[in-house]
């Protein structure tokens, strides 16, 4: 896993956790017991610390950034799914940011709560616990409880966690195509 350091900051990975060999960290990052971090996703800490915390999971070509003075926090359990970016936002435990959706500086996103696939959280915003919100910019629909957003809440924290485990043992690189 291609770790760096910058300008004294160096990325720390709880032995417990799981980083896909092609994605990055560069600085401040912490990632705890249980998270993982997903192929080719990016988090970059060089103005102020990313905390992936535990069992949380950064999908693959997500892109994490904490700008001067916002760090990035991601909750216990939360989902950063396949290509978002986040800069510099709070995101509580076990919520969900849907696929390419975008969540800008200083926005606070609840605990269970899901951020629909494709949706623009533009910066301050203050997205409260276990709703539903969607759209560019996003706006609140209503409550988790009772819609199909609720199984993925419900569902996807421990999919991931149990994902990274496969992946930990599992995964090997070959150096021949074919090759079992």
């Amino acid at each position: 896993m291609p770790l760096f350091t910058f300008e004294g900051r160096s990325p720390t990975v709880d032995p417990g956790a799981f980083i896909a060999p092609t994605a990055t960290l560069v600085g401040d990052v912490h990632i705890e017991a249980g998270a993982s971090v997903w192929f080719n996703a990016v988090l970059r800490a060089d103005f102020a610390p990313i905390i992936v915390r535990e069992g949380a999971n950064v999908q693959d070509c997500s892109v994490l950034h904490a700008p001067p003075g916002i760090p990035v926090d991601v909750g216990p359990g939360a989902t950063v799914a396949h290509g978002c970016v986040i800069h510099g936002v709070h995101i509580g435990a076990e919520a969900v940011i849907a696929n390419h959706s975008t969540v800008l500086d200083g926005a606070v996103i609840g605990s269970r709560s899901l951020i629909a696939a494709h949706s623009l959280v533009v910066g301050g915003t203050k997205i409260p616990d276990e709703v539903v919100a969607a759209g560019a910019p996003a706006k609140i629909r209503g409550p988790v409880a009772g819609t199909g957003a609720q199984m993925w809440v419900d569902t996807n924290p421990g999919a991931y966690q149990d994902l990274a485990r496969r992946y930990s043992t599992g995964l090997r690189e070959i150096t021949e195509p074919g090759t079992p």
